[in-house]
Formats: structure tokens, C-alpha cells, sequence
């Protein structure tokens, strides 16, 4: 008999620190962190660009038994095919023309932590083959030498796109998909967690402040009601950014609404440059826009009836077009697994 324990880990709990947010849509992100990170397996991070993939591969590595072993980051939407090859697997002198040395590549470095493949979804056929090699087996060879090195390093991949739309489209391995996918983290679009955004400008302007000798801690209401509405195409990245500029261009001690950029301060600009995602919250701010009910609910209930009809026709469909794969859909409509699940029982679409 085994005399190992493990230590249960909390489902709920305090945030996680380097992440900000307290609402439903995060609070699903903090628990599904908390039962993964202890452990070794790979956690592939789906989301759109800004969502904030980064931060949360760092707090899983944090609190993971690995915390004291390196975390290394890499883009593979940043180099090209064979710079990346190297830049992984690292290579021999004599290699290719310029390769005068030896060099350790960022899986060897990652020994005994964690490797980051932000953007997994730009890897060649040539290093996906690789990649499944190291994950499967933990080893692997430096380009151009015959010598193979073993590694202990857990991988957490990142996309922004629809790895099973790219299987299907034979751009991405499956073999490989399904390694990657064994905790599938869906990050919300900030449009989809908007109880959030005063804690974010608060969180930017506190970061700005000190880095840039402000002193920028109010936020006029007019300004709170223009964040909370605006749809966030650019999510969290786009949100820190204003709130950067906010901090510089203050003339005094208050975030204004003449602050932000027009296309914050005037929605109906929004139309030309949300998101094209395909979600629930997407759909909705369509109707609202484009005057089929009013943003706020009425007293008939006829908003709150109309918007769920929309949800679940958009439901029904994207579980049409993904042959009722439930995971799938998930990833589609840019909603945790769990969430679906409930949306179909609510809307009596399970079978």
C-alpha cells in the first residue's frame, strides 16, 4: 500500500494573486486552477488575444510543487519554423550556417518547471511531431545532434483559436490536441465578466501611478458607466492601456469620461470594431444595438424573454455544427464546459 497523501486543494478560496476579478466567470477560472495546479498534467488555455493566458499559466506554475523550478515563456507565433525549432530544442555548432556554438534550448532550460507555448496553434507538422515526442516520452534531440536529452518540464499550451477547427482542417495534429487538452481552461472575454472592469481600472491605475509619479484614485461615475458598456474587443490588454493613458494625461486626481478614447466614450462606434467572436454576450449586444429590445429589462419581461430565445437558438446551432460535441461548443461559444451544460439543460436541448 502507498503511504503517499496528497493535500486536497480548496475549490474556493481567496483570488488568485496576478489575477484580478471576483465574479462568477472568474471565480469557475480560479477553481479549475486550484484542482489542476498541484498536479503534473498539461493545461491547454483557450481564449481570445488579451484574455490574459500569461498571467494564468504564471499563477498555475506558482502554485504547483514545480514553483521553485524556472518558468520559461515562449511565442511560437513569433518566430519563424526554424528559429523555433532552436529556439525549443536548442541546437549543436555546426548545425545550420550560423550556429558557432552549442545551445540549450527552452525545454532543457524548463527542467524540473514549467514551459509556456503561448500561440501552440502557429507550430509547423514538423514541430508538432516534436512536441508530441517530449510530452509523450520526455525526451528529445537538439537540431542537428543525435544525443537525446531528457526532460522533466509540465507544458502548458495557449491558443486563440479553435484547435479543433485547426485538427479539422488538418493544420494541427489530433494526437497532439488531445495530449495538450487534458485541463481545457476557457478565459472569458471581458465583455462576458463586466462586474470586473472598476477592480481592473483600479488594480491599472495603482500599477501606473507609481510607475509614473501619478497620483489618478477617482473615477468619475460617468467614466465607470462608459467602461462597464463599451464590448472590449480588445479585452483586458485593451481596458490596461486606457487606464495607462488615463494615468499620464490626468490633469488631477480623477479618471474623466474625456479621458478615454472616443470609441469608449461613444458606443455606437462599438459596431465597427467589436469582436467577432461567437458568443452568448456577442449576440445579445446585437439585439441591444441594433433596437430589437432595450438594453435595460422591461416591465413584461419581454427583454429577458426575447435575449433567452436568441441564447438558445445560438446554442442549438453551434451544437448542430459541432455533431453535439460538448467541449467543442464550449470552446465556440467562448463559455466554460460547465455553463453549457446548465444553458442545455435550462433550454431542454440535451438530447
Amino acid at each position: 500500500m502507498s503511504a503517499f497523501h496528497s493535500t486536497p486543494v480548496p475549490e474556493s478560496g481567496p483570488p488568485i494573486p496576478g489575477l484580478i476579478g471576483s465574479g462568477p466567470a472568474m471565480e469557475e477560472v480560479y477553481r479549475t486552477i486550484r484542482k489542476v495546479a498541484p498536479s503534473n498534467a498539461s493545461v491547454l488555455l483557450l481564449g481570445e488575444t488579451g484574455t490574459g493566458k500569461e498571467l494564468v499559466a504564471t499563477a498555475i506554475h506558482h502554485l504547483s510543487k514545480r514553483a521553485t523550478g524556472p518558468f520559461v515563456r515562449v511565442n511560437c507565433g513569433a518566430l519563424s519554423e526554424s528559429l523555433l525549432e532552436s529556439e525549443l530544442f536548442g541546437h549543436v555548432r555546426g548545425a545550420f550556417t550560423g550556429a558557432v556554438s552549442n545551445r540549450t534550448g527552452r525545454f532543457e532550460a524548463a527542467h524540473t518547471g514549467t514551459i509556456f507555448l503561448d500561440e501552440i496553434n502557429s507550430t509547423s507538422h514538423h514541430l508538432q511531431v516534436k512536441l508530441l515526442r517530449v510530452l509523450q516520452e520526455r525526451e528529445f534531440e537538439r537540431v542537428g545532434d543525435t544525443h537525446t536529452v531528457r526532460v522533466d518540464v509540465r507544458v502548458i499550451a495557449a491558443s486563440n483559436r479553435d484547435l479543433l477547427e485547426e485538427v479539422e482542417a488538418g493544420r494541427f495534429r489530433e494526437d497532439l490536441y488531445w495530449r495538450l487538452n487534458v485541463v481545457p481552461i476557457t478565459l472569458p472575454p471581458l465583455r462576458r465578466r463586466r462586474e470586473d472592469i472598476l477592480d481592473l481600472v483600479a488594480h491599472f491605475l495603482d500599477t501606473y501611478n507609481e510607475a509614473n509619479d501619478r497620483y489618478v484614485v477617482h473615477i468619475q461615475r460617468e467614466a465607470i458607466s462608459a467602461l462597464e458598456e463599451y464590448h472590449w474587443p480588445g479585452n483586458v490588454r485593451e481596458l490596461q492601456n486606457y487606464a495607462e493613458r488615463a494615468a499620464v494625461m490626468a490633469p488631477g486626481d480623477e479618471l474623466t469620461l474625456d479621458l478615454l478614447p472616443d470609441v469608449v466614450q461613444n458606443r455606437a462606434a462599438q459596431r465597427g470594431g467589436r469582436s467577432r467572436g461567437t458568443d452568448l454576450d456577442s449576440l445579445t449586444y446585437e439585439v441591444v444595438q441594433h433596437g430589437l429590445v432595450t438594453a435595460e429589462p422591461d416591465e413584461d419581461g419581454l427583454h429577458h424573454k426575447i435575449v433567452n430565445r436568441v441564447e438558445r437558438e445560438l446554442i442549438a446551432q453551434v451544437m448542430q455544427s459541432c455533431n453535439n460535441v460538448q467541449t467543442k461548443a464550449a470552446v465556440r461559444l467562448g463559455i466554460n464546459r460547465n455553463t453549457l451544460h446548465k444553458k442545455l439543460k435550462q433550454y431542454n436541448l440535451e438530447e
